[in-house]
């Protein structure tokens, strides 16, 4: 039974263990992939979720490899930021919000996509999380294919306007990524594979 790093009271523990009892049930395995899926539909309360997951060059192992080396973790927004445990790793989350860059109101793109953007090559080697901007997504592929080299992309933007299109390009480089395919997904997605990467490099996989 893995432990939630976020659970630290009794009952918290007792709920987490339930759940991932529950989930289990209708999503079989334990395999890497399989943590996720399962992580991500309880974060979704979908079991079909677990579906909708795709894994792409190799990237649990390079997530946990660069969870385990103290990679920092930029985040697109605040939620996904604060939603990222803070236990079990000594990486430096930040939010690309935080950047006061000036690119947004000289070129009229998103926040996000302007923070990005300012981060530059402090991208090389860091794990980028998206949950909410689809632009953001968008952004990031470009600068990955101009020769940024992220650790990870985990790429779950949801929406009707860009979403699926960015997850589908993320899918096309050649960089290890986590994605969810269609509309669907959202900030509390994407926290759910960083948390569950962050369980396995606590657990020592990949040693």
């Amino acid at each position: 039974m893995n432990t939630d790093l976020g659970a630290r009271t009794k009952e918290a523990v007792e709920i987490s263990e339930k759940s991932r009892m529950i989930v289990r049930s209708l999503v079989p395995g334990d395999g890497p992939e399989e943590r996720i899926m399962q992580r991500c539909v309880m974060a979704t309360g979908d079991p079909s979720f677990a579906g909708l997951m795709r894994f792409c060059n190799e990237p649990i192992q390079a997530g946990v490899k660069a969870i385990t080396e103290g990679a920092v973790i930029f985040a697109d927004i605040k939620m996904a930021e604060a939603g990222i445990t803070k236990r079990g790793h000594n990486c430096n989350i930040r939010c690309v919000l935080d950047a006061r860059s000036g690119i947004a109101e000289k070129t009229g793109m998103t926040r996000t996509s302007a923070g990005f953007m300012e981060l530059g090559n402090e991208l090389d080697g860091a794990i980028i999380v998206i949950g909410n901007a689809p632009s953001a997504a968008l952004t990031v592929c470009s600068m990955i294919q101009k020769g940024r080299r992220p650790a990870l992309l985990v790429a779950t933007p949801v929406g009707f306007v860009n979403a699926a299109e960015s997850k589908e390009l993320v899918r096309s480089l050649k960089v290890p990524s986590i994605t969810c395919v269609g509309a669907r997904g959202g900030t509390p997605v994407a926290v759910a594979v960083v948390n569950e990467l962050v369980e396995m490099a606590a657990g020592g996989m990949y040693r």
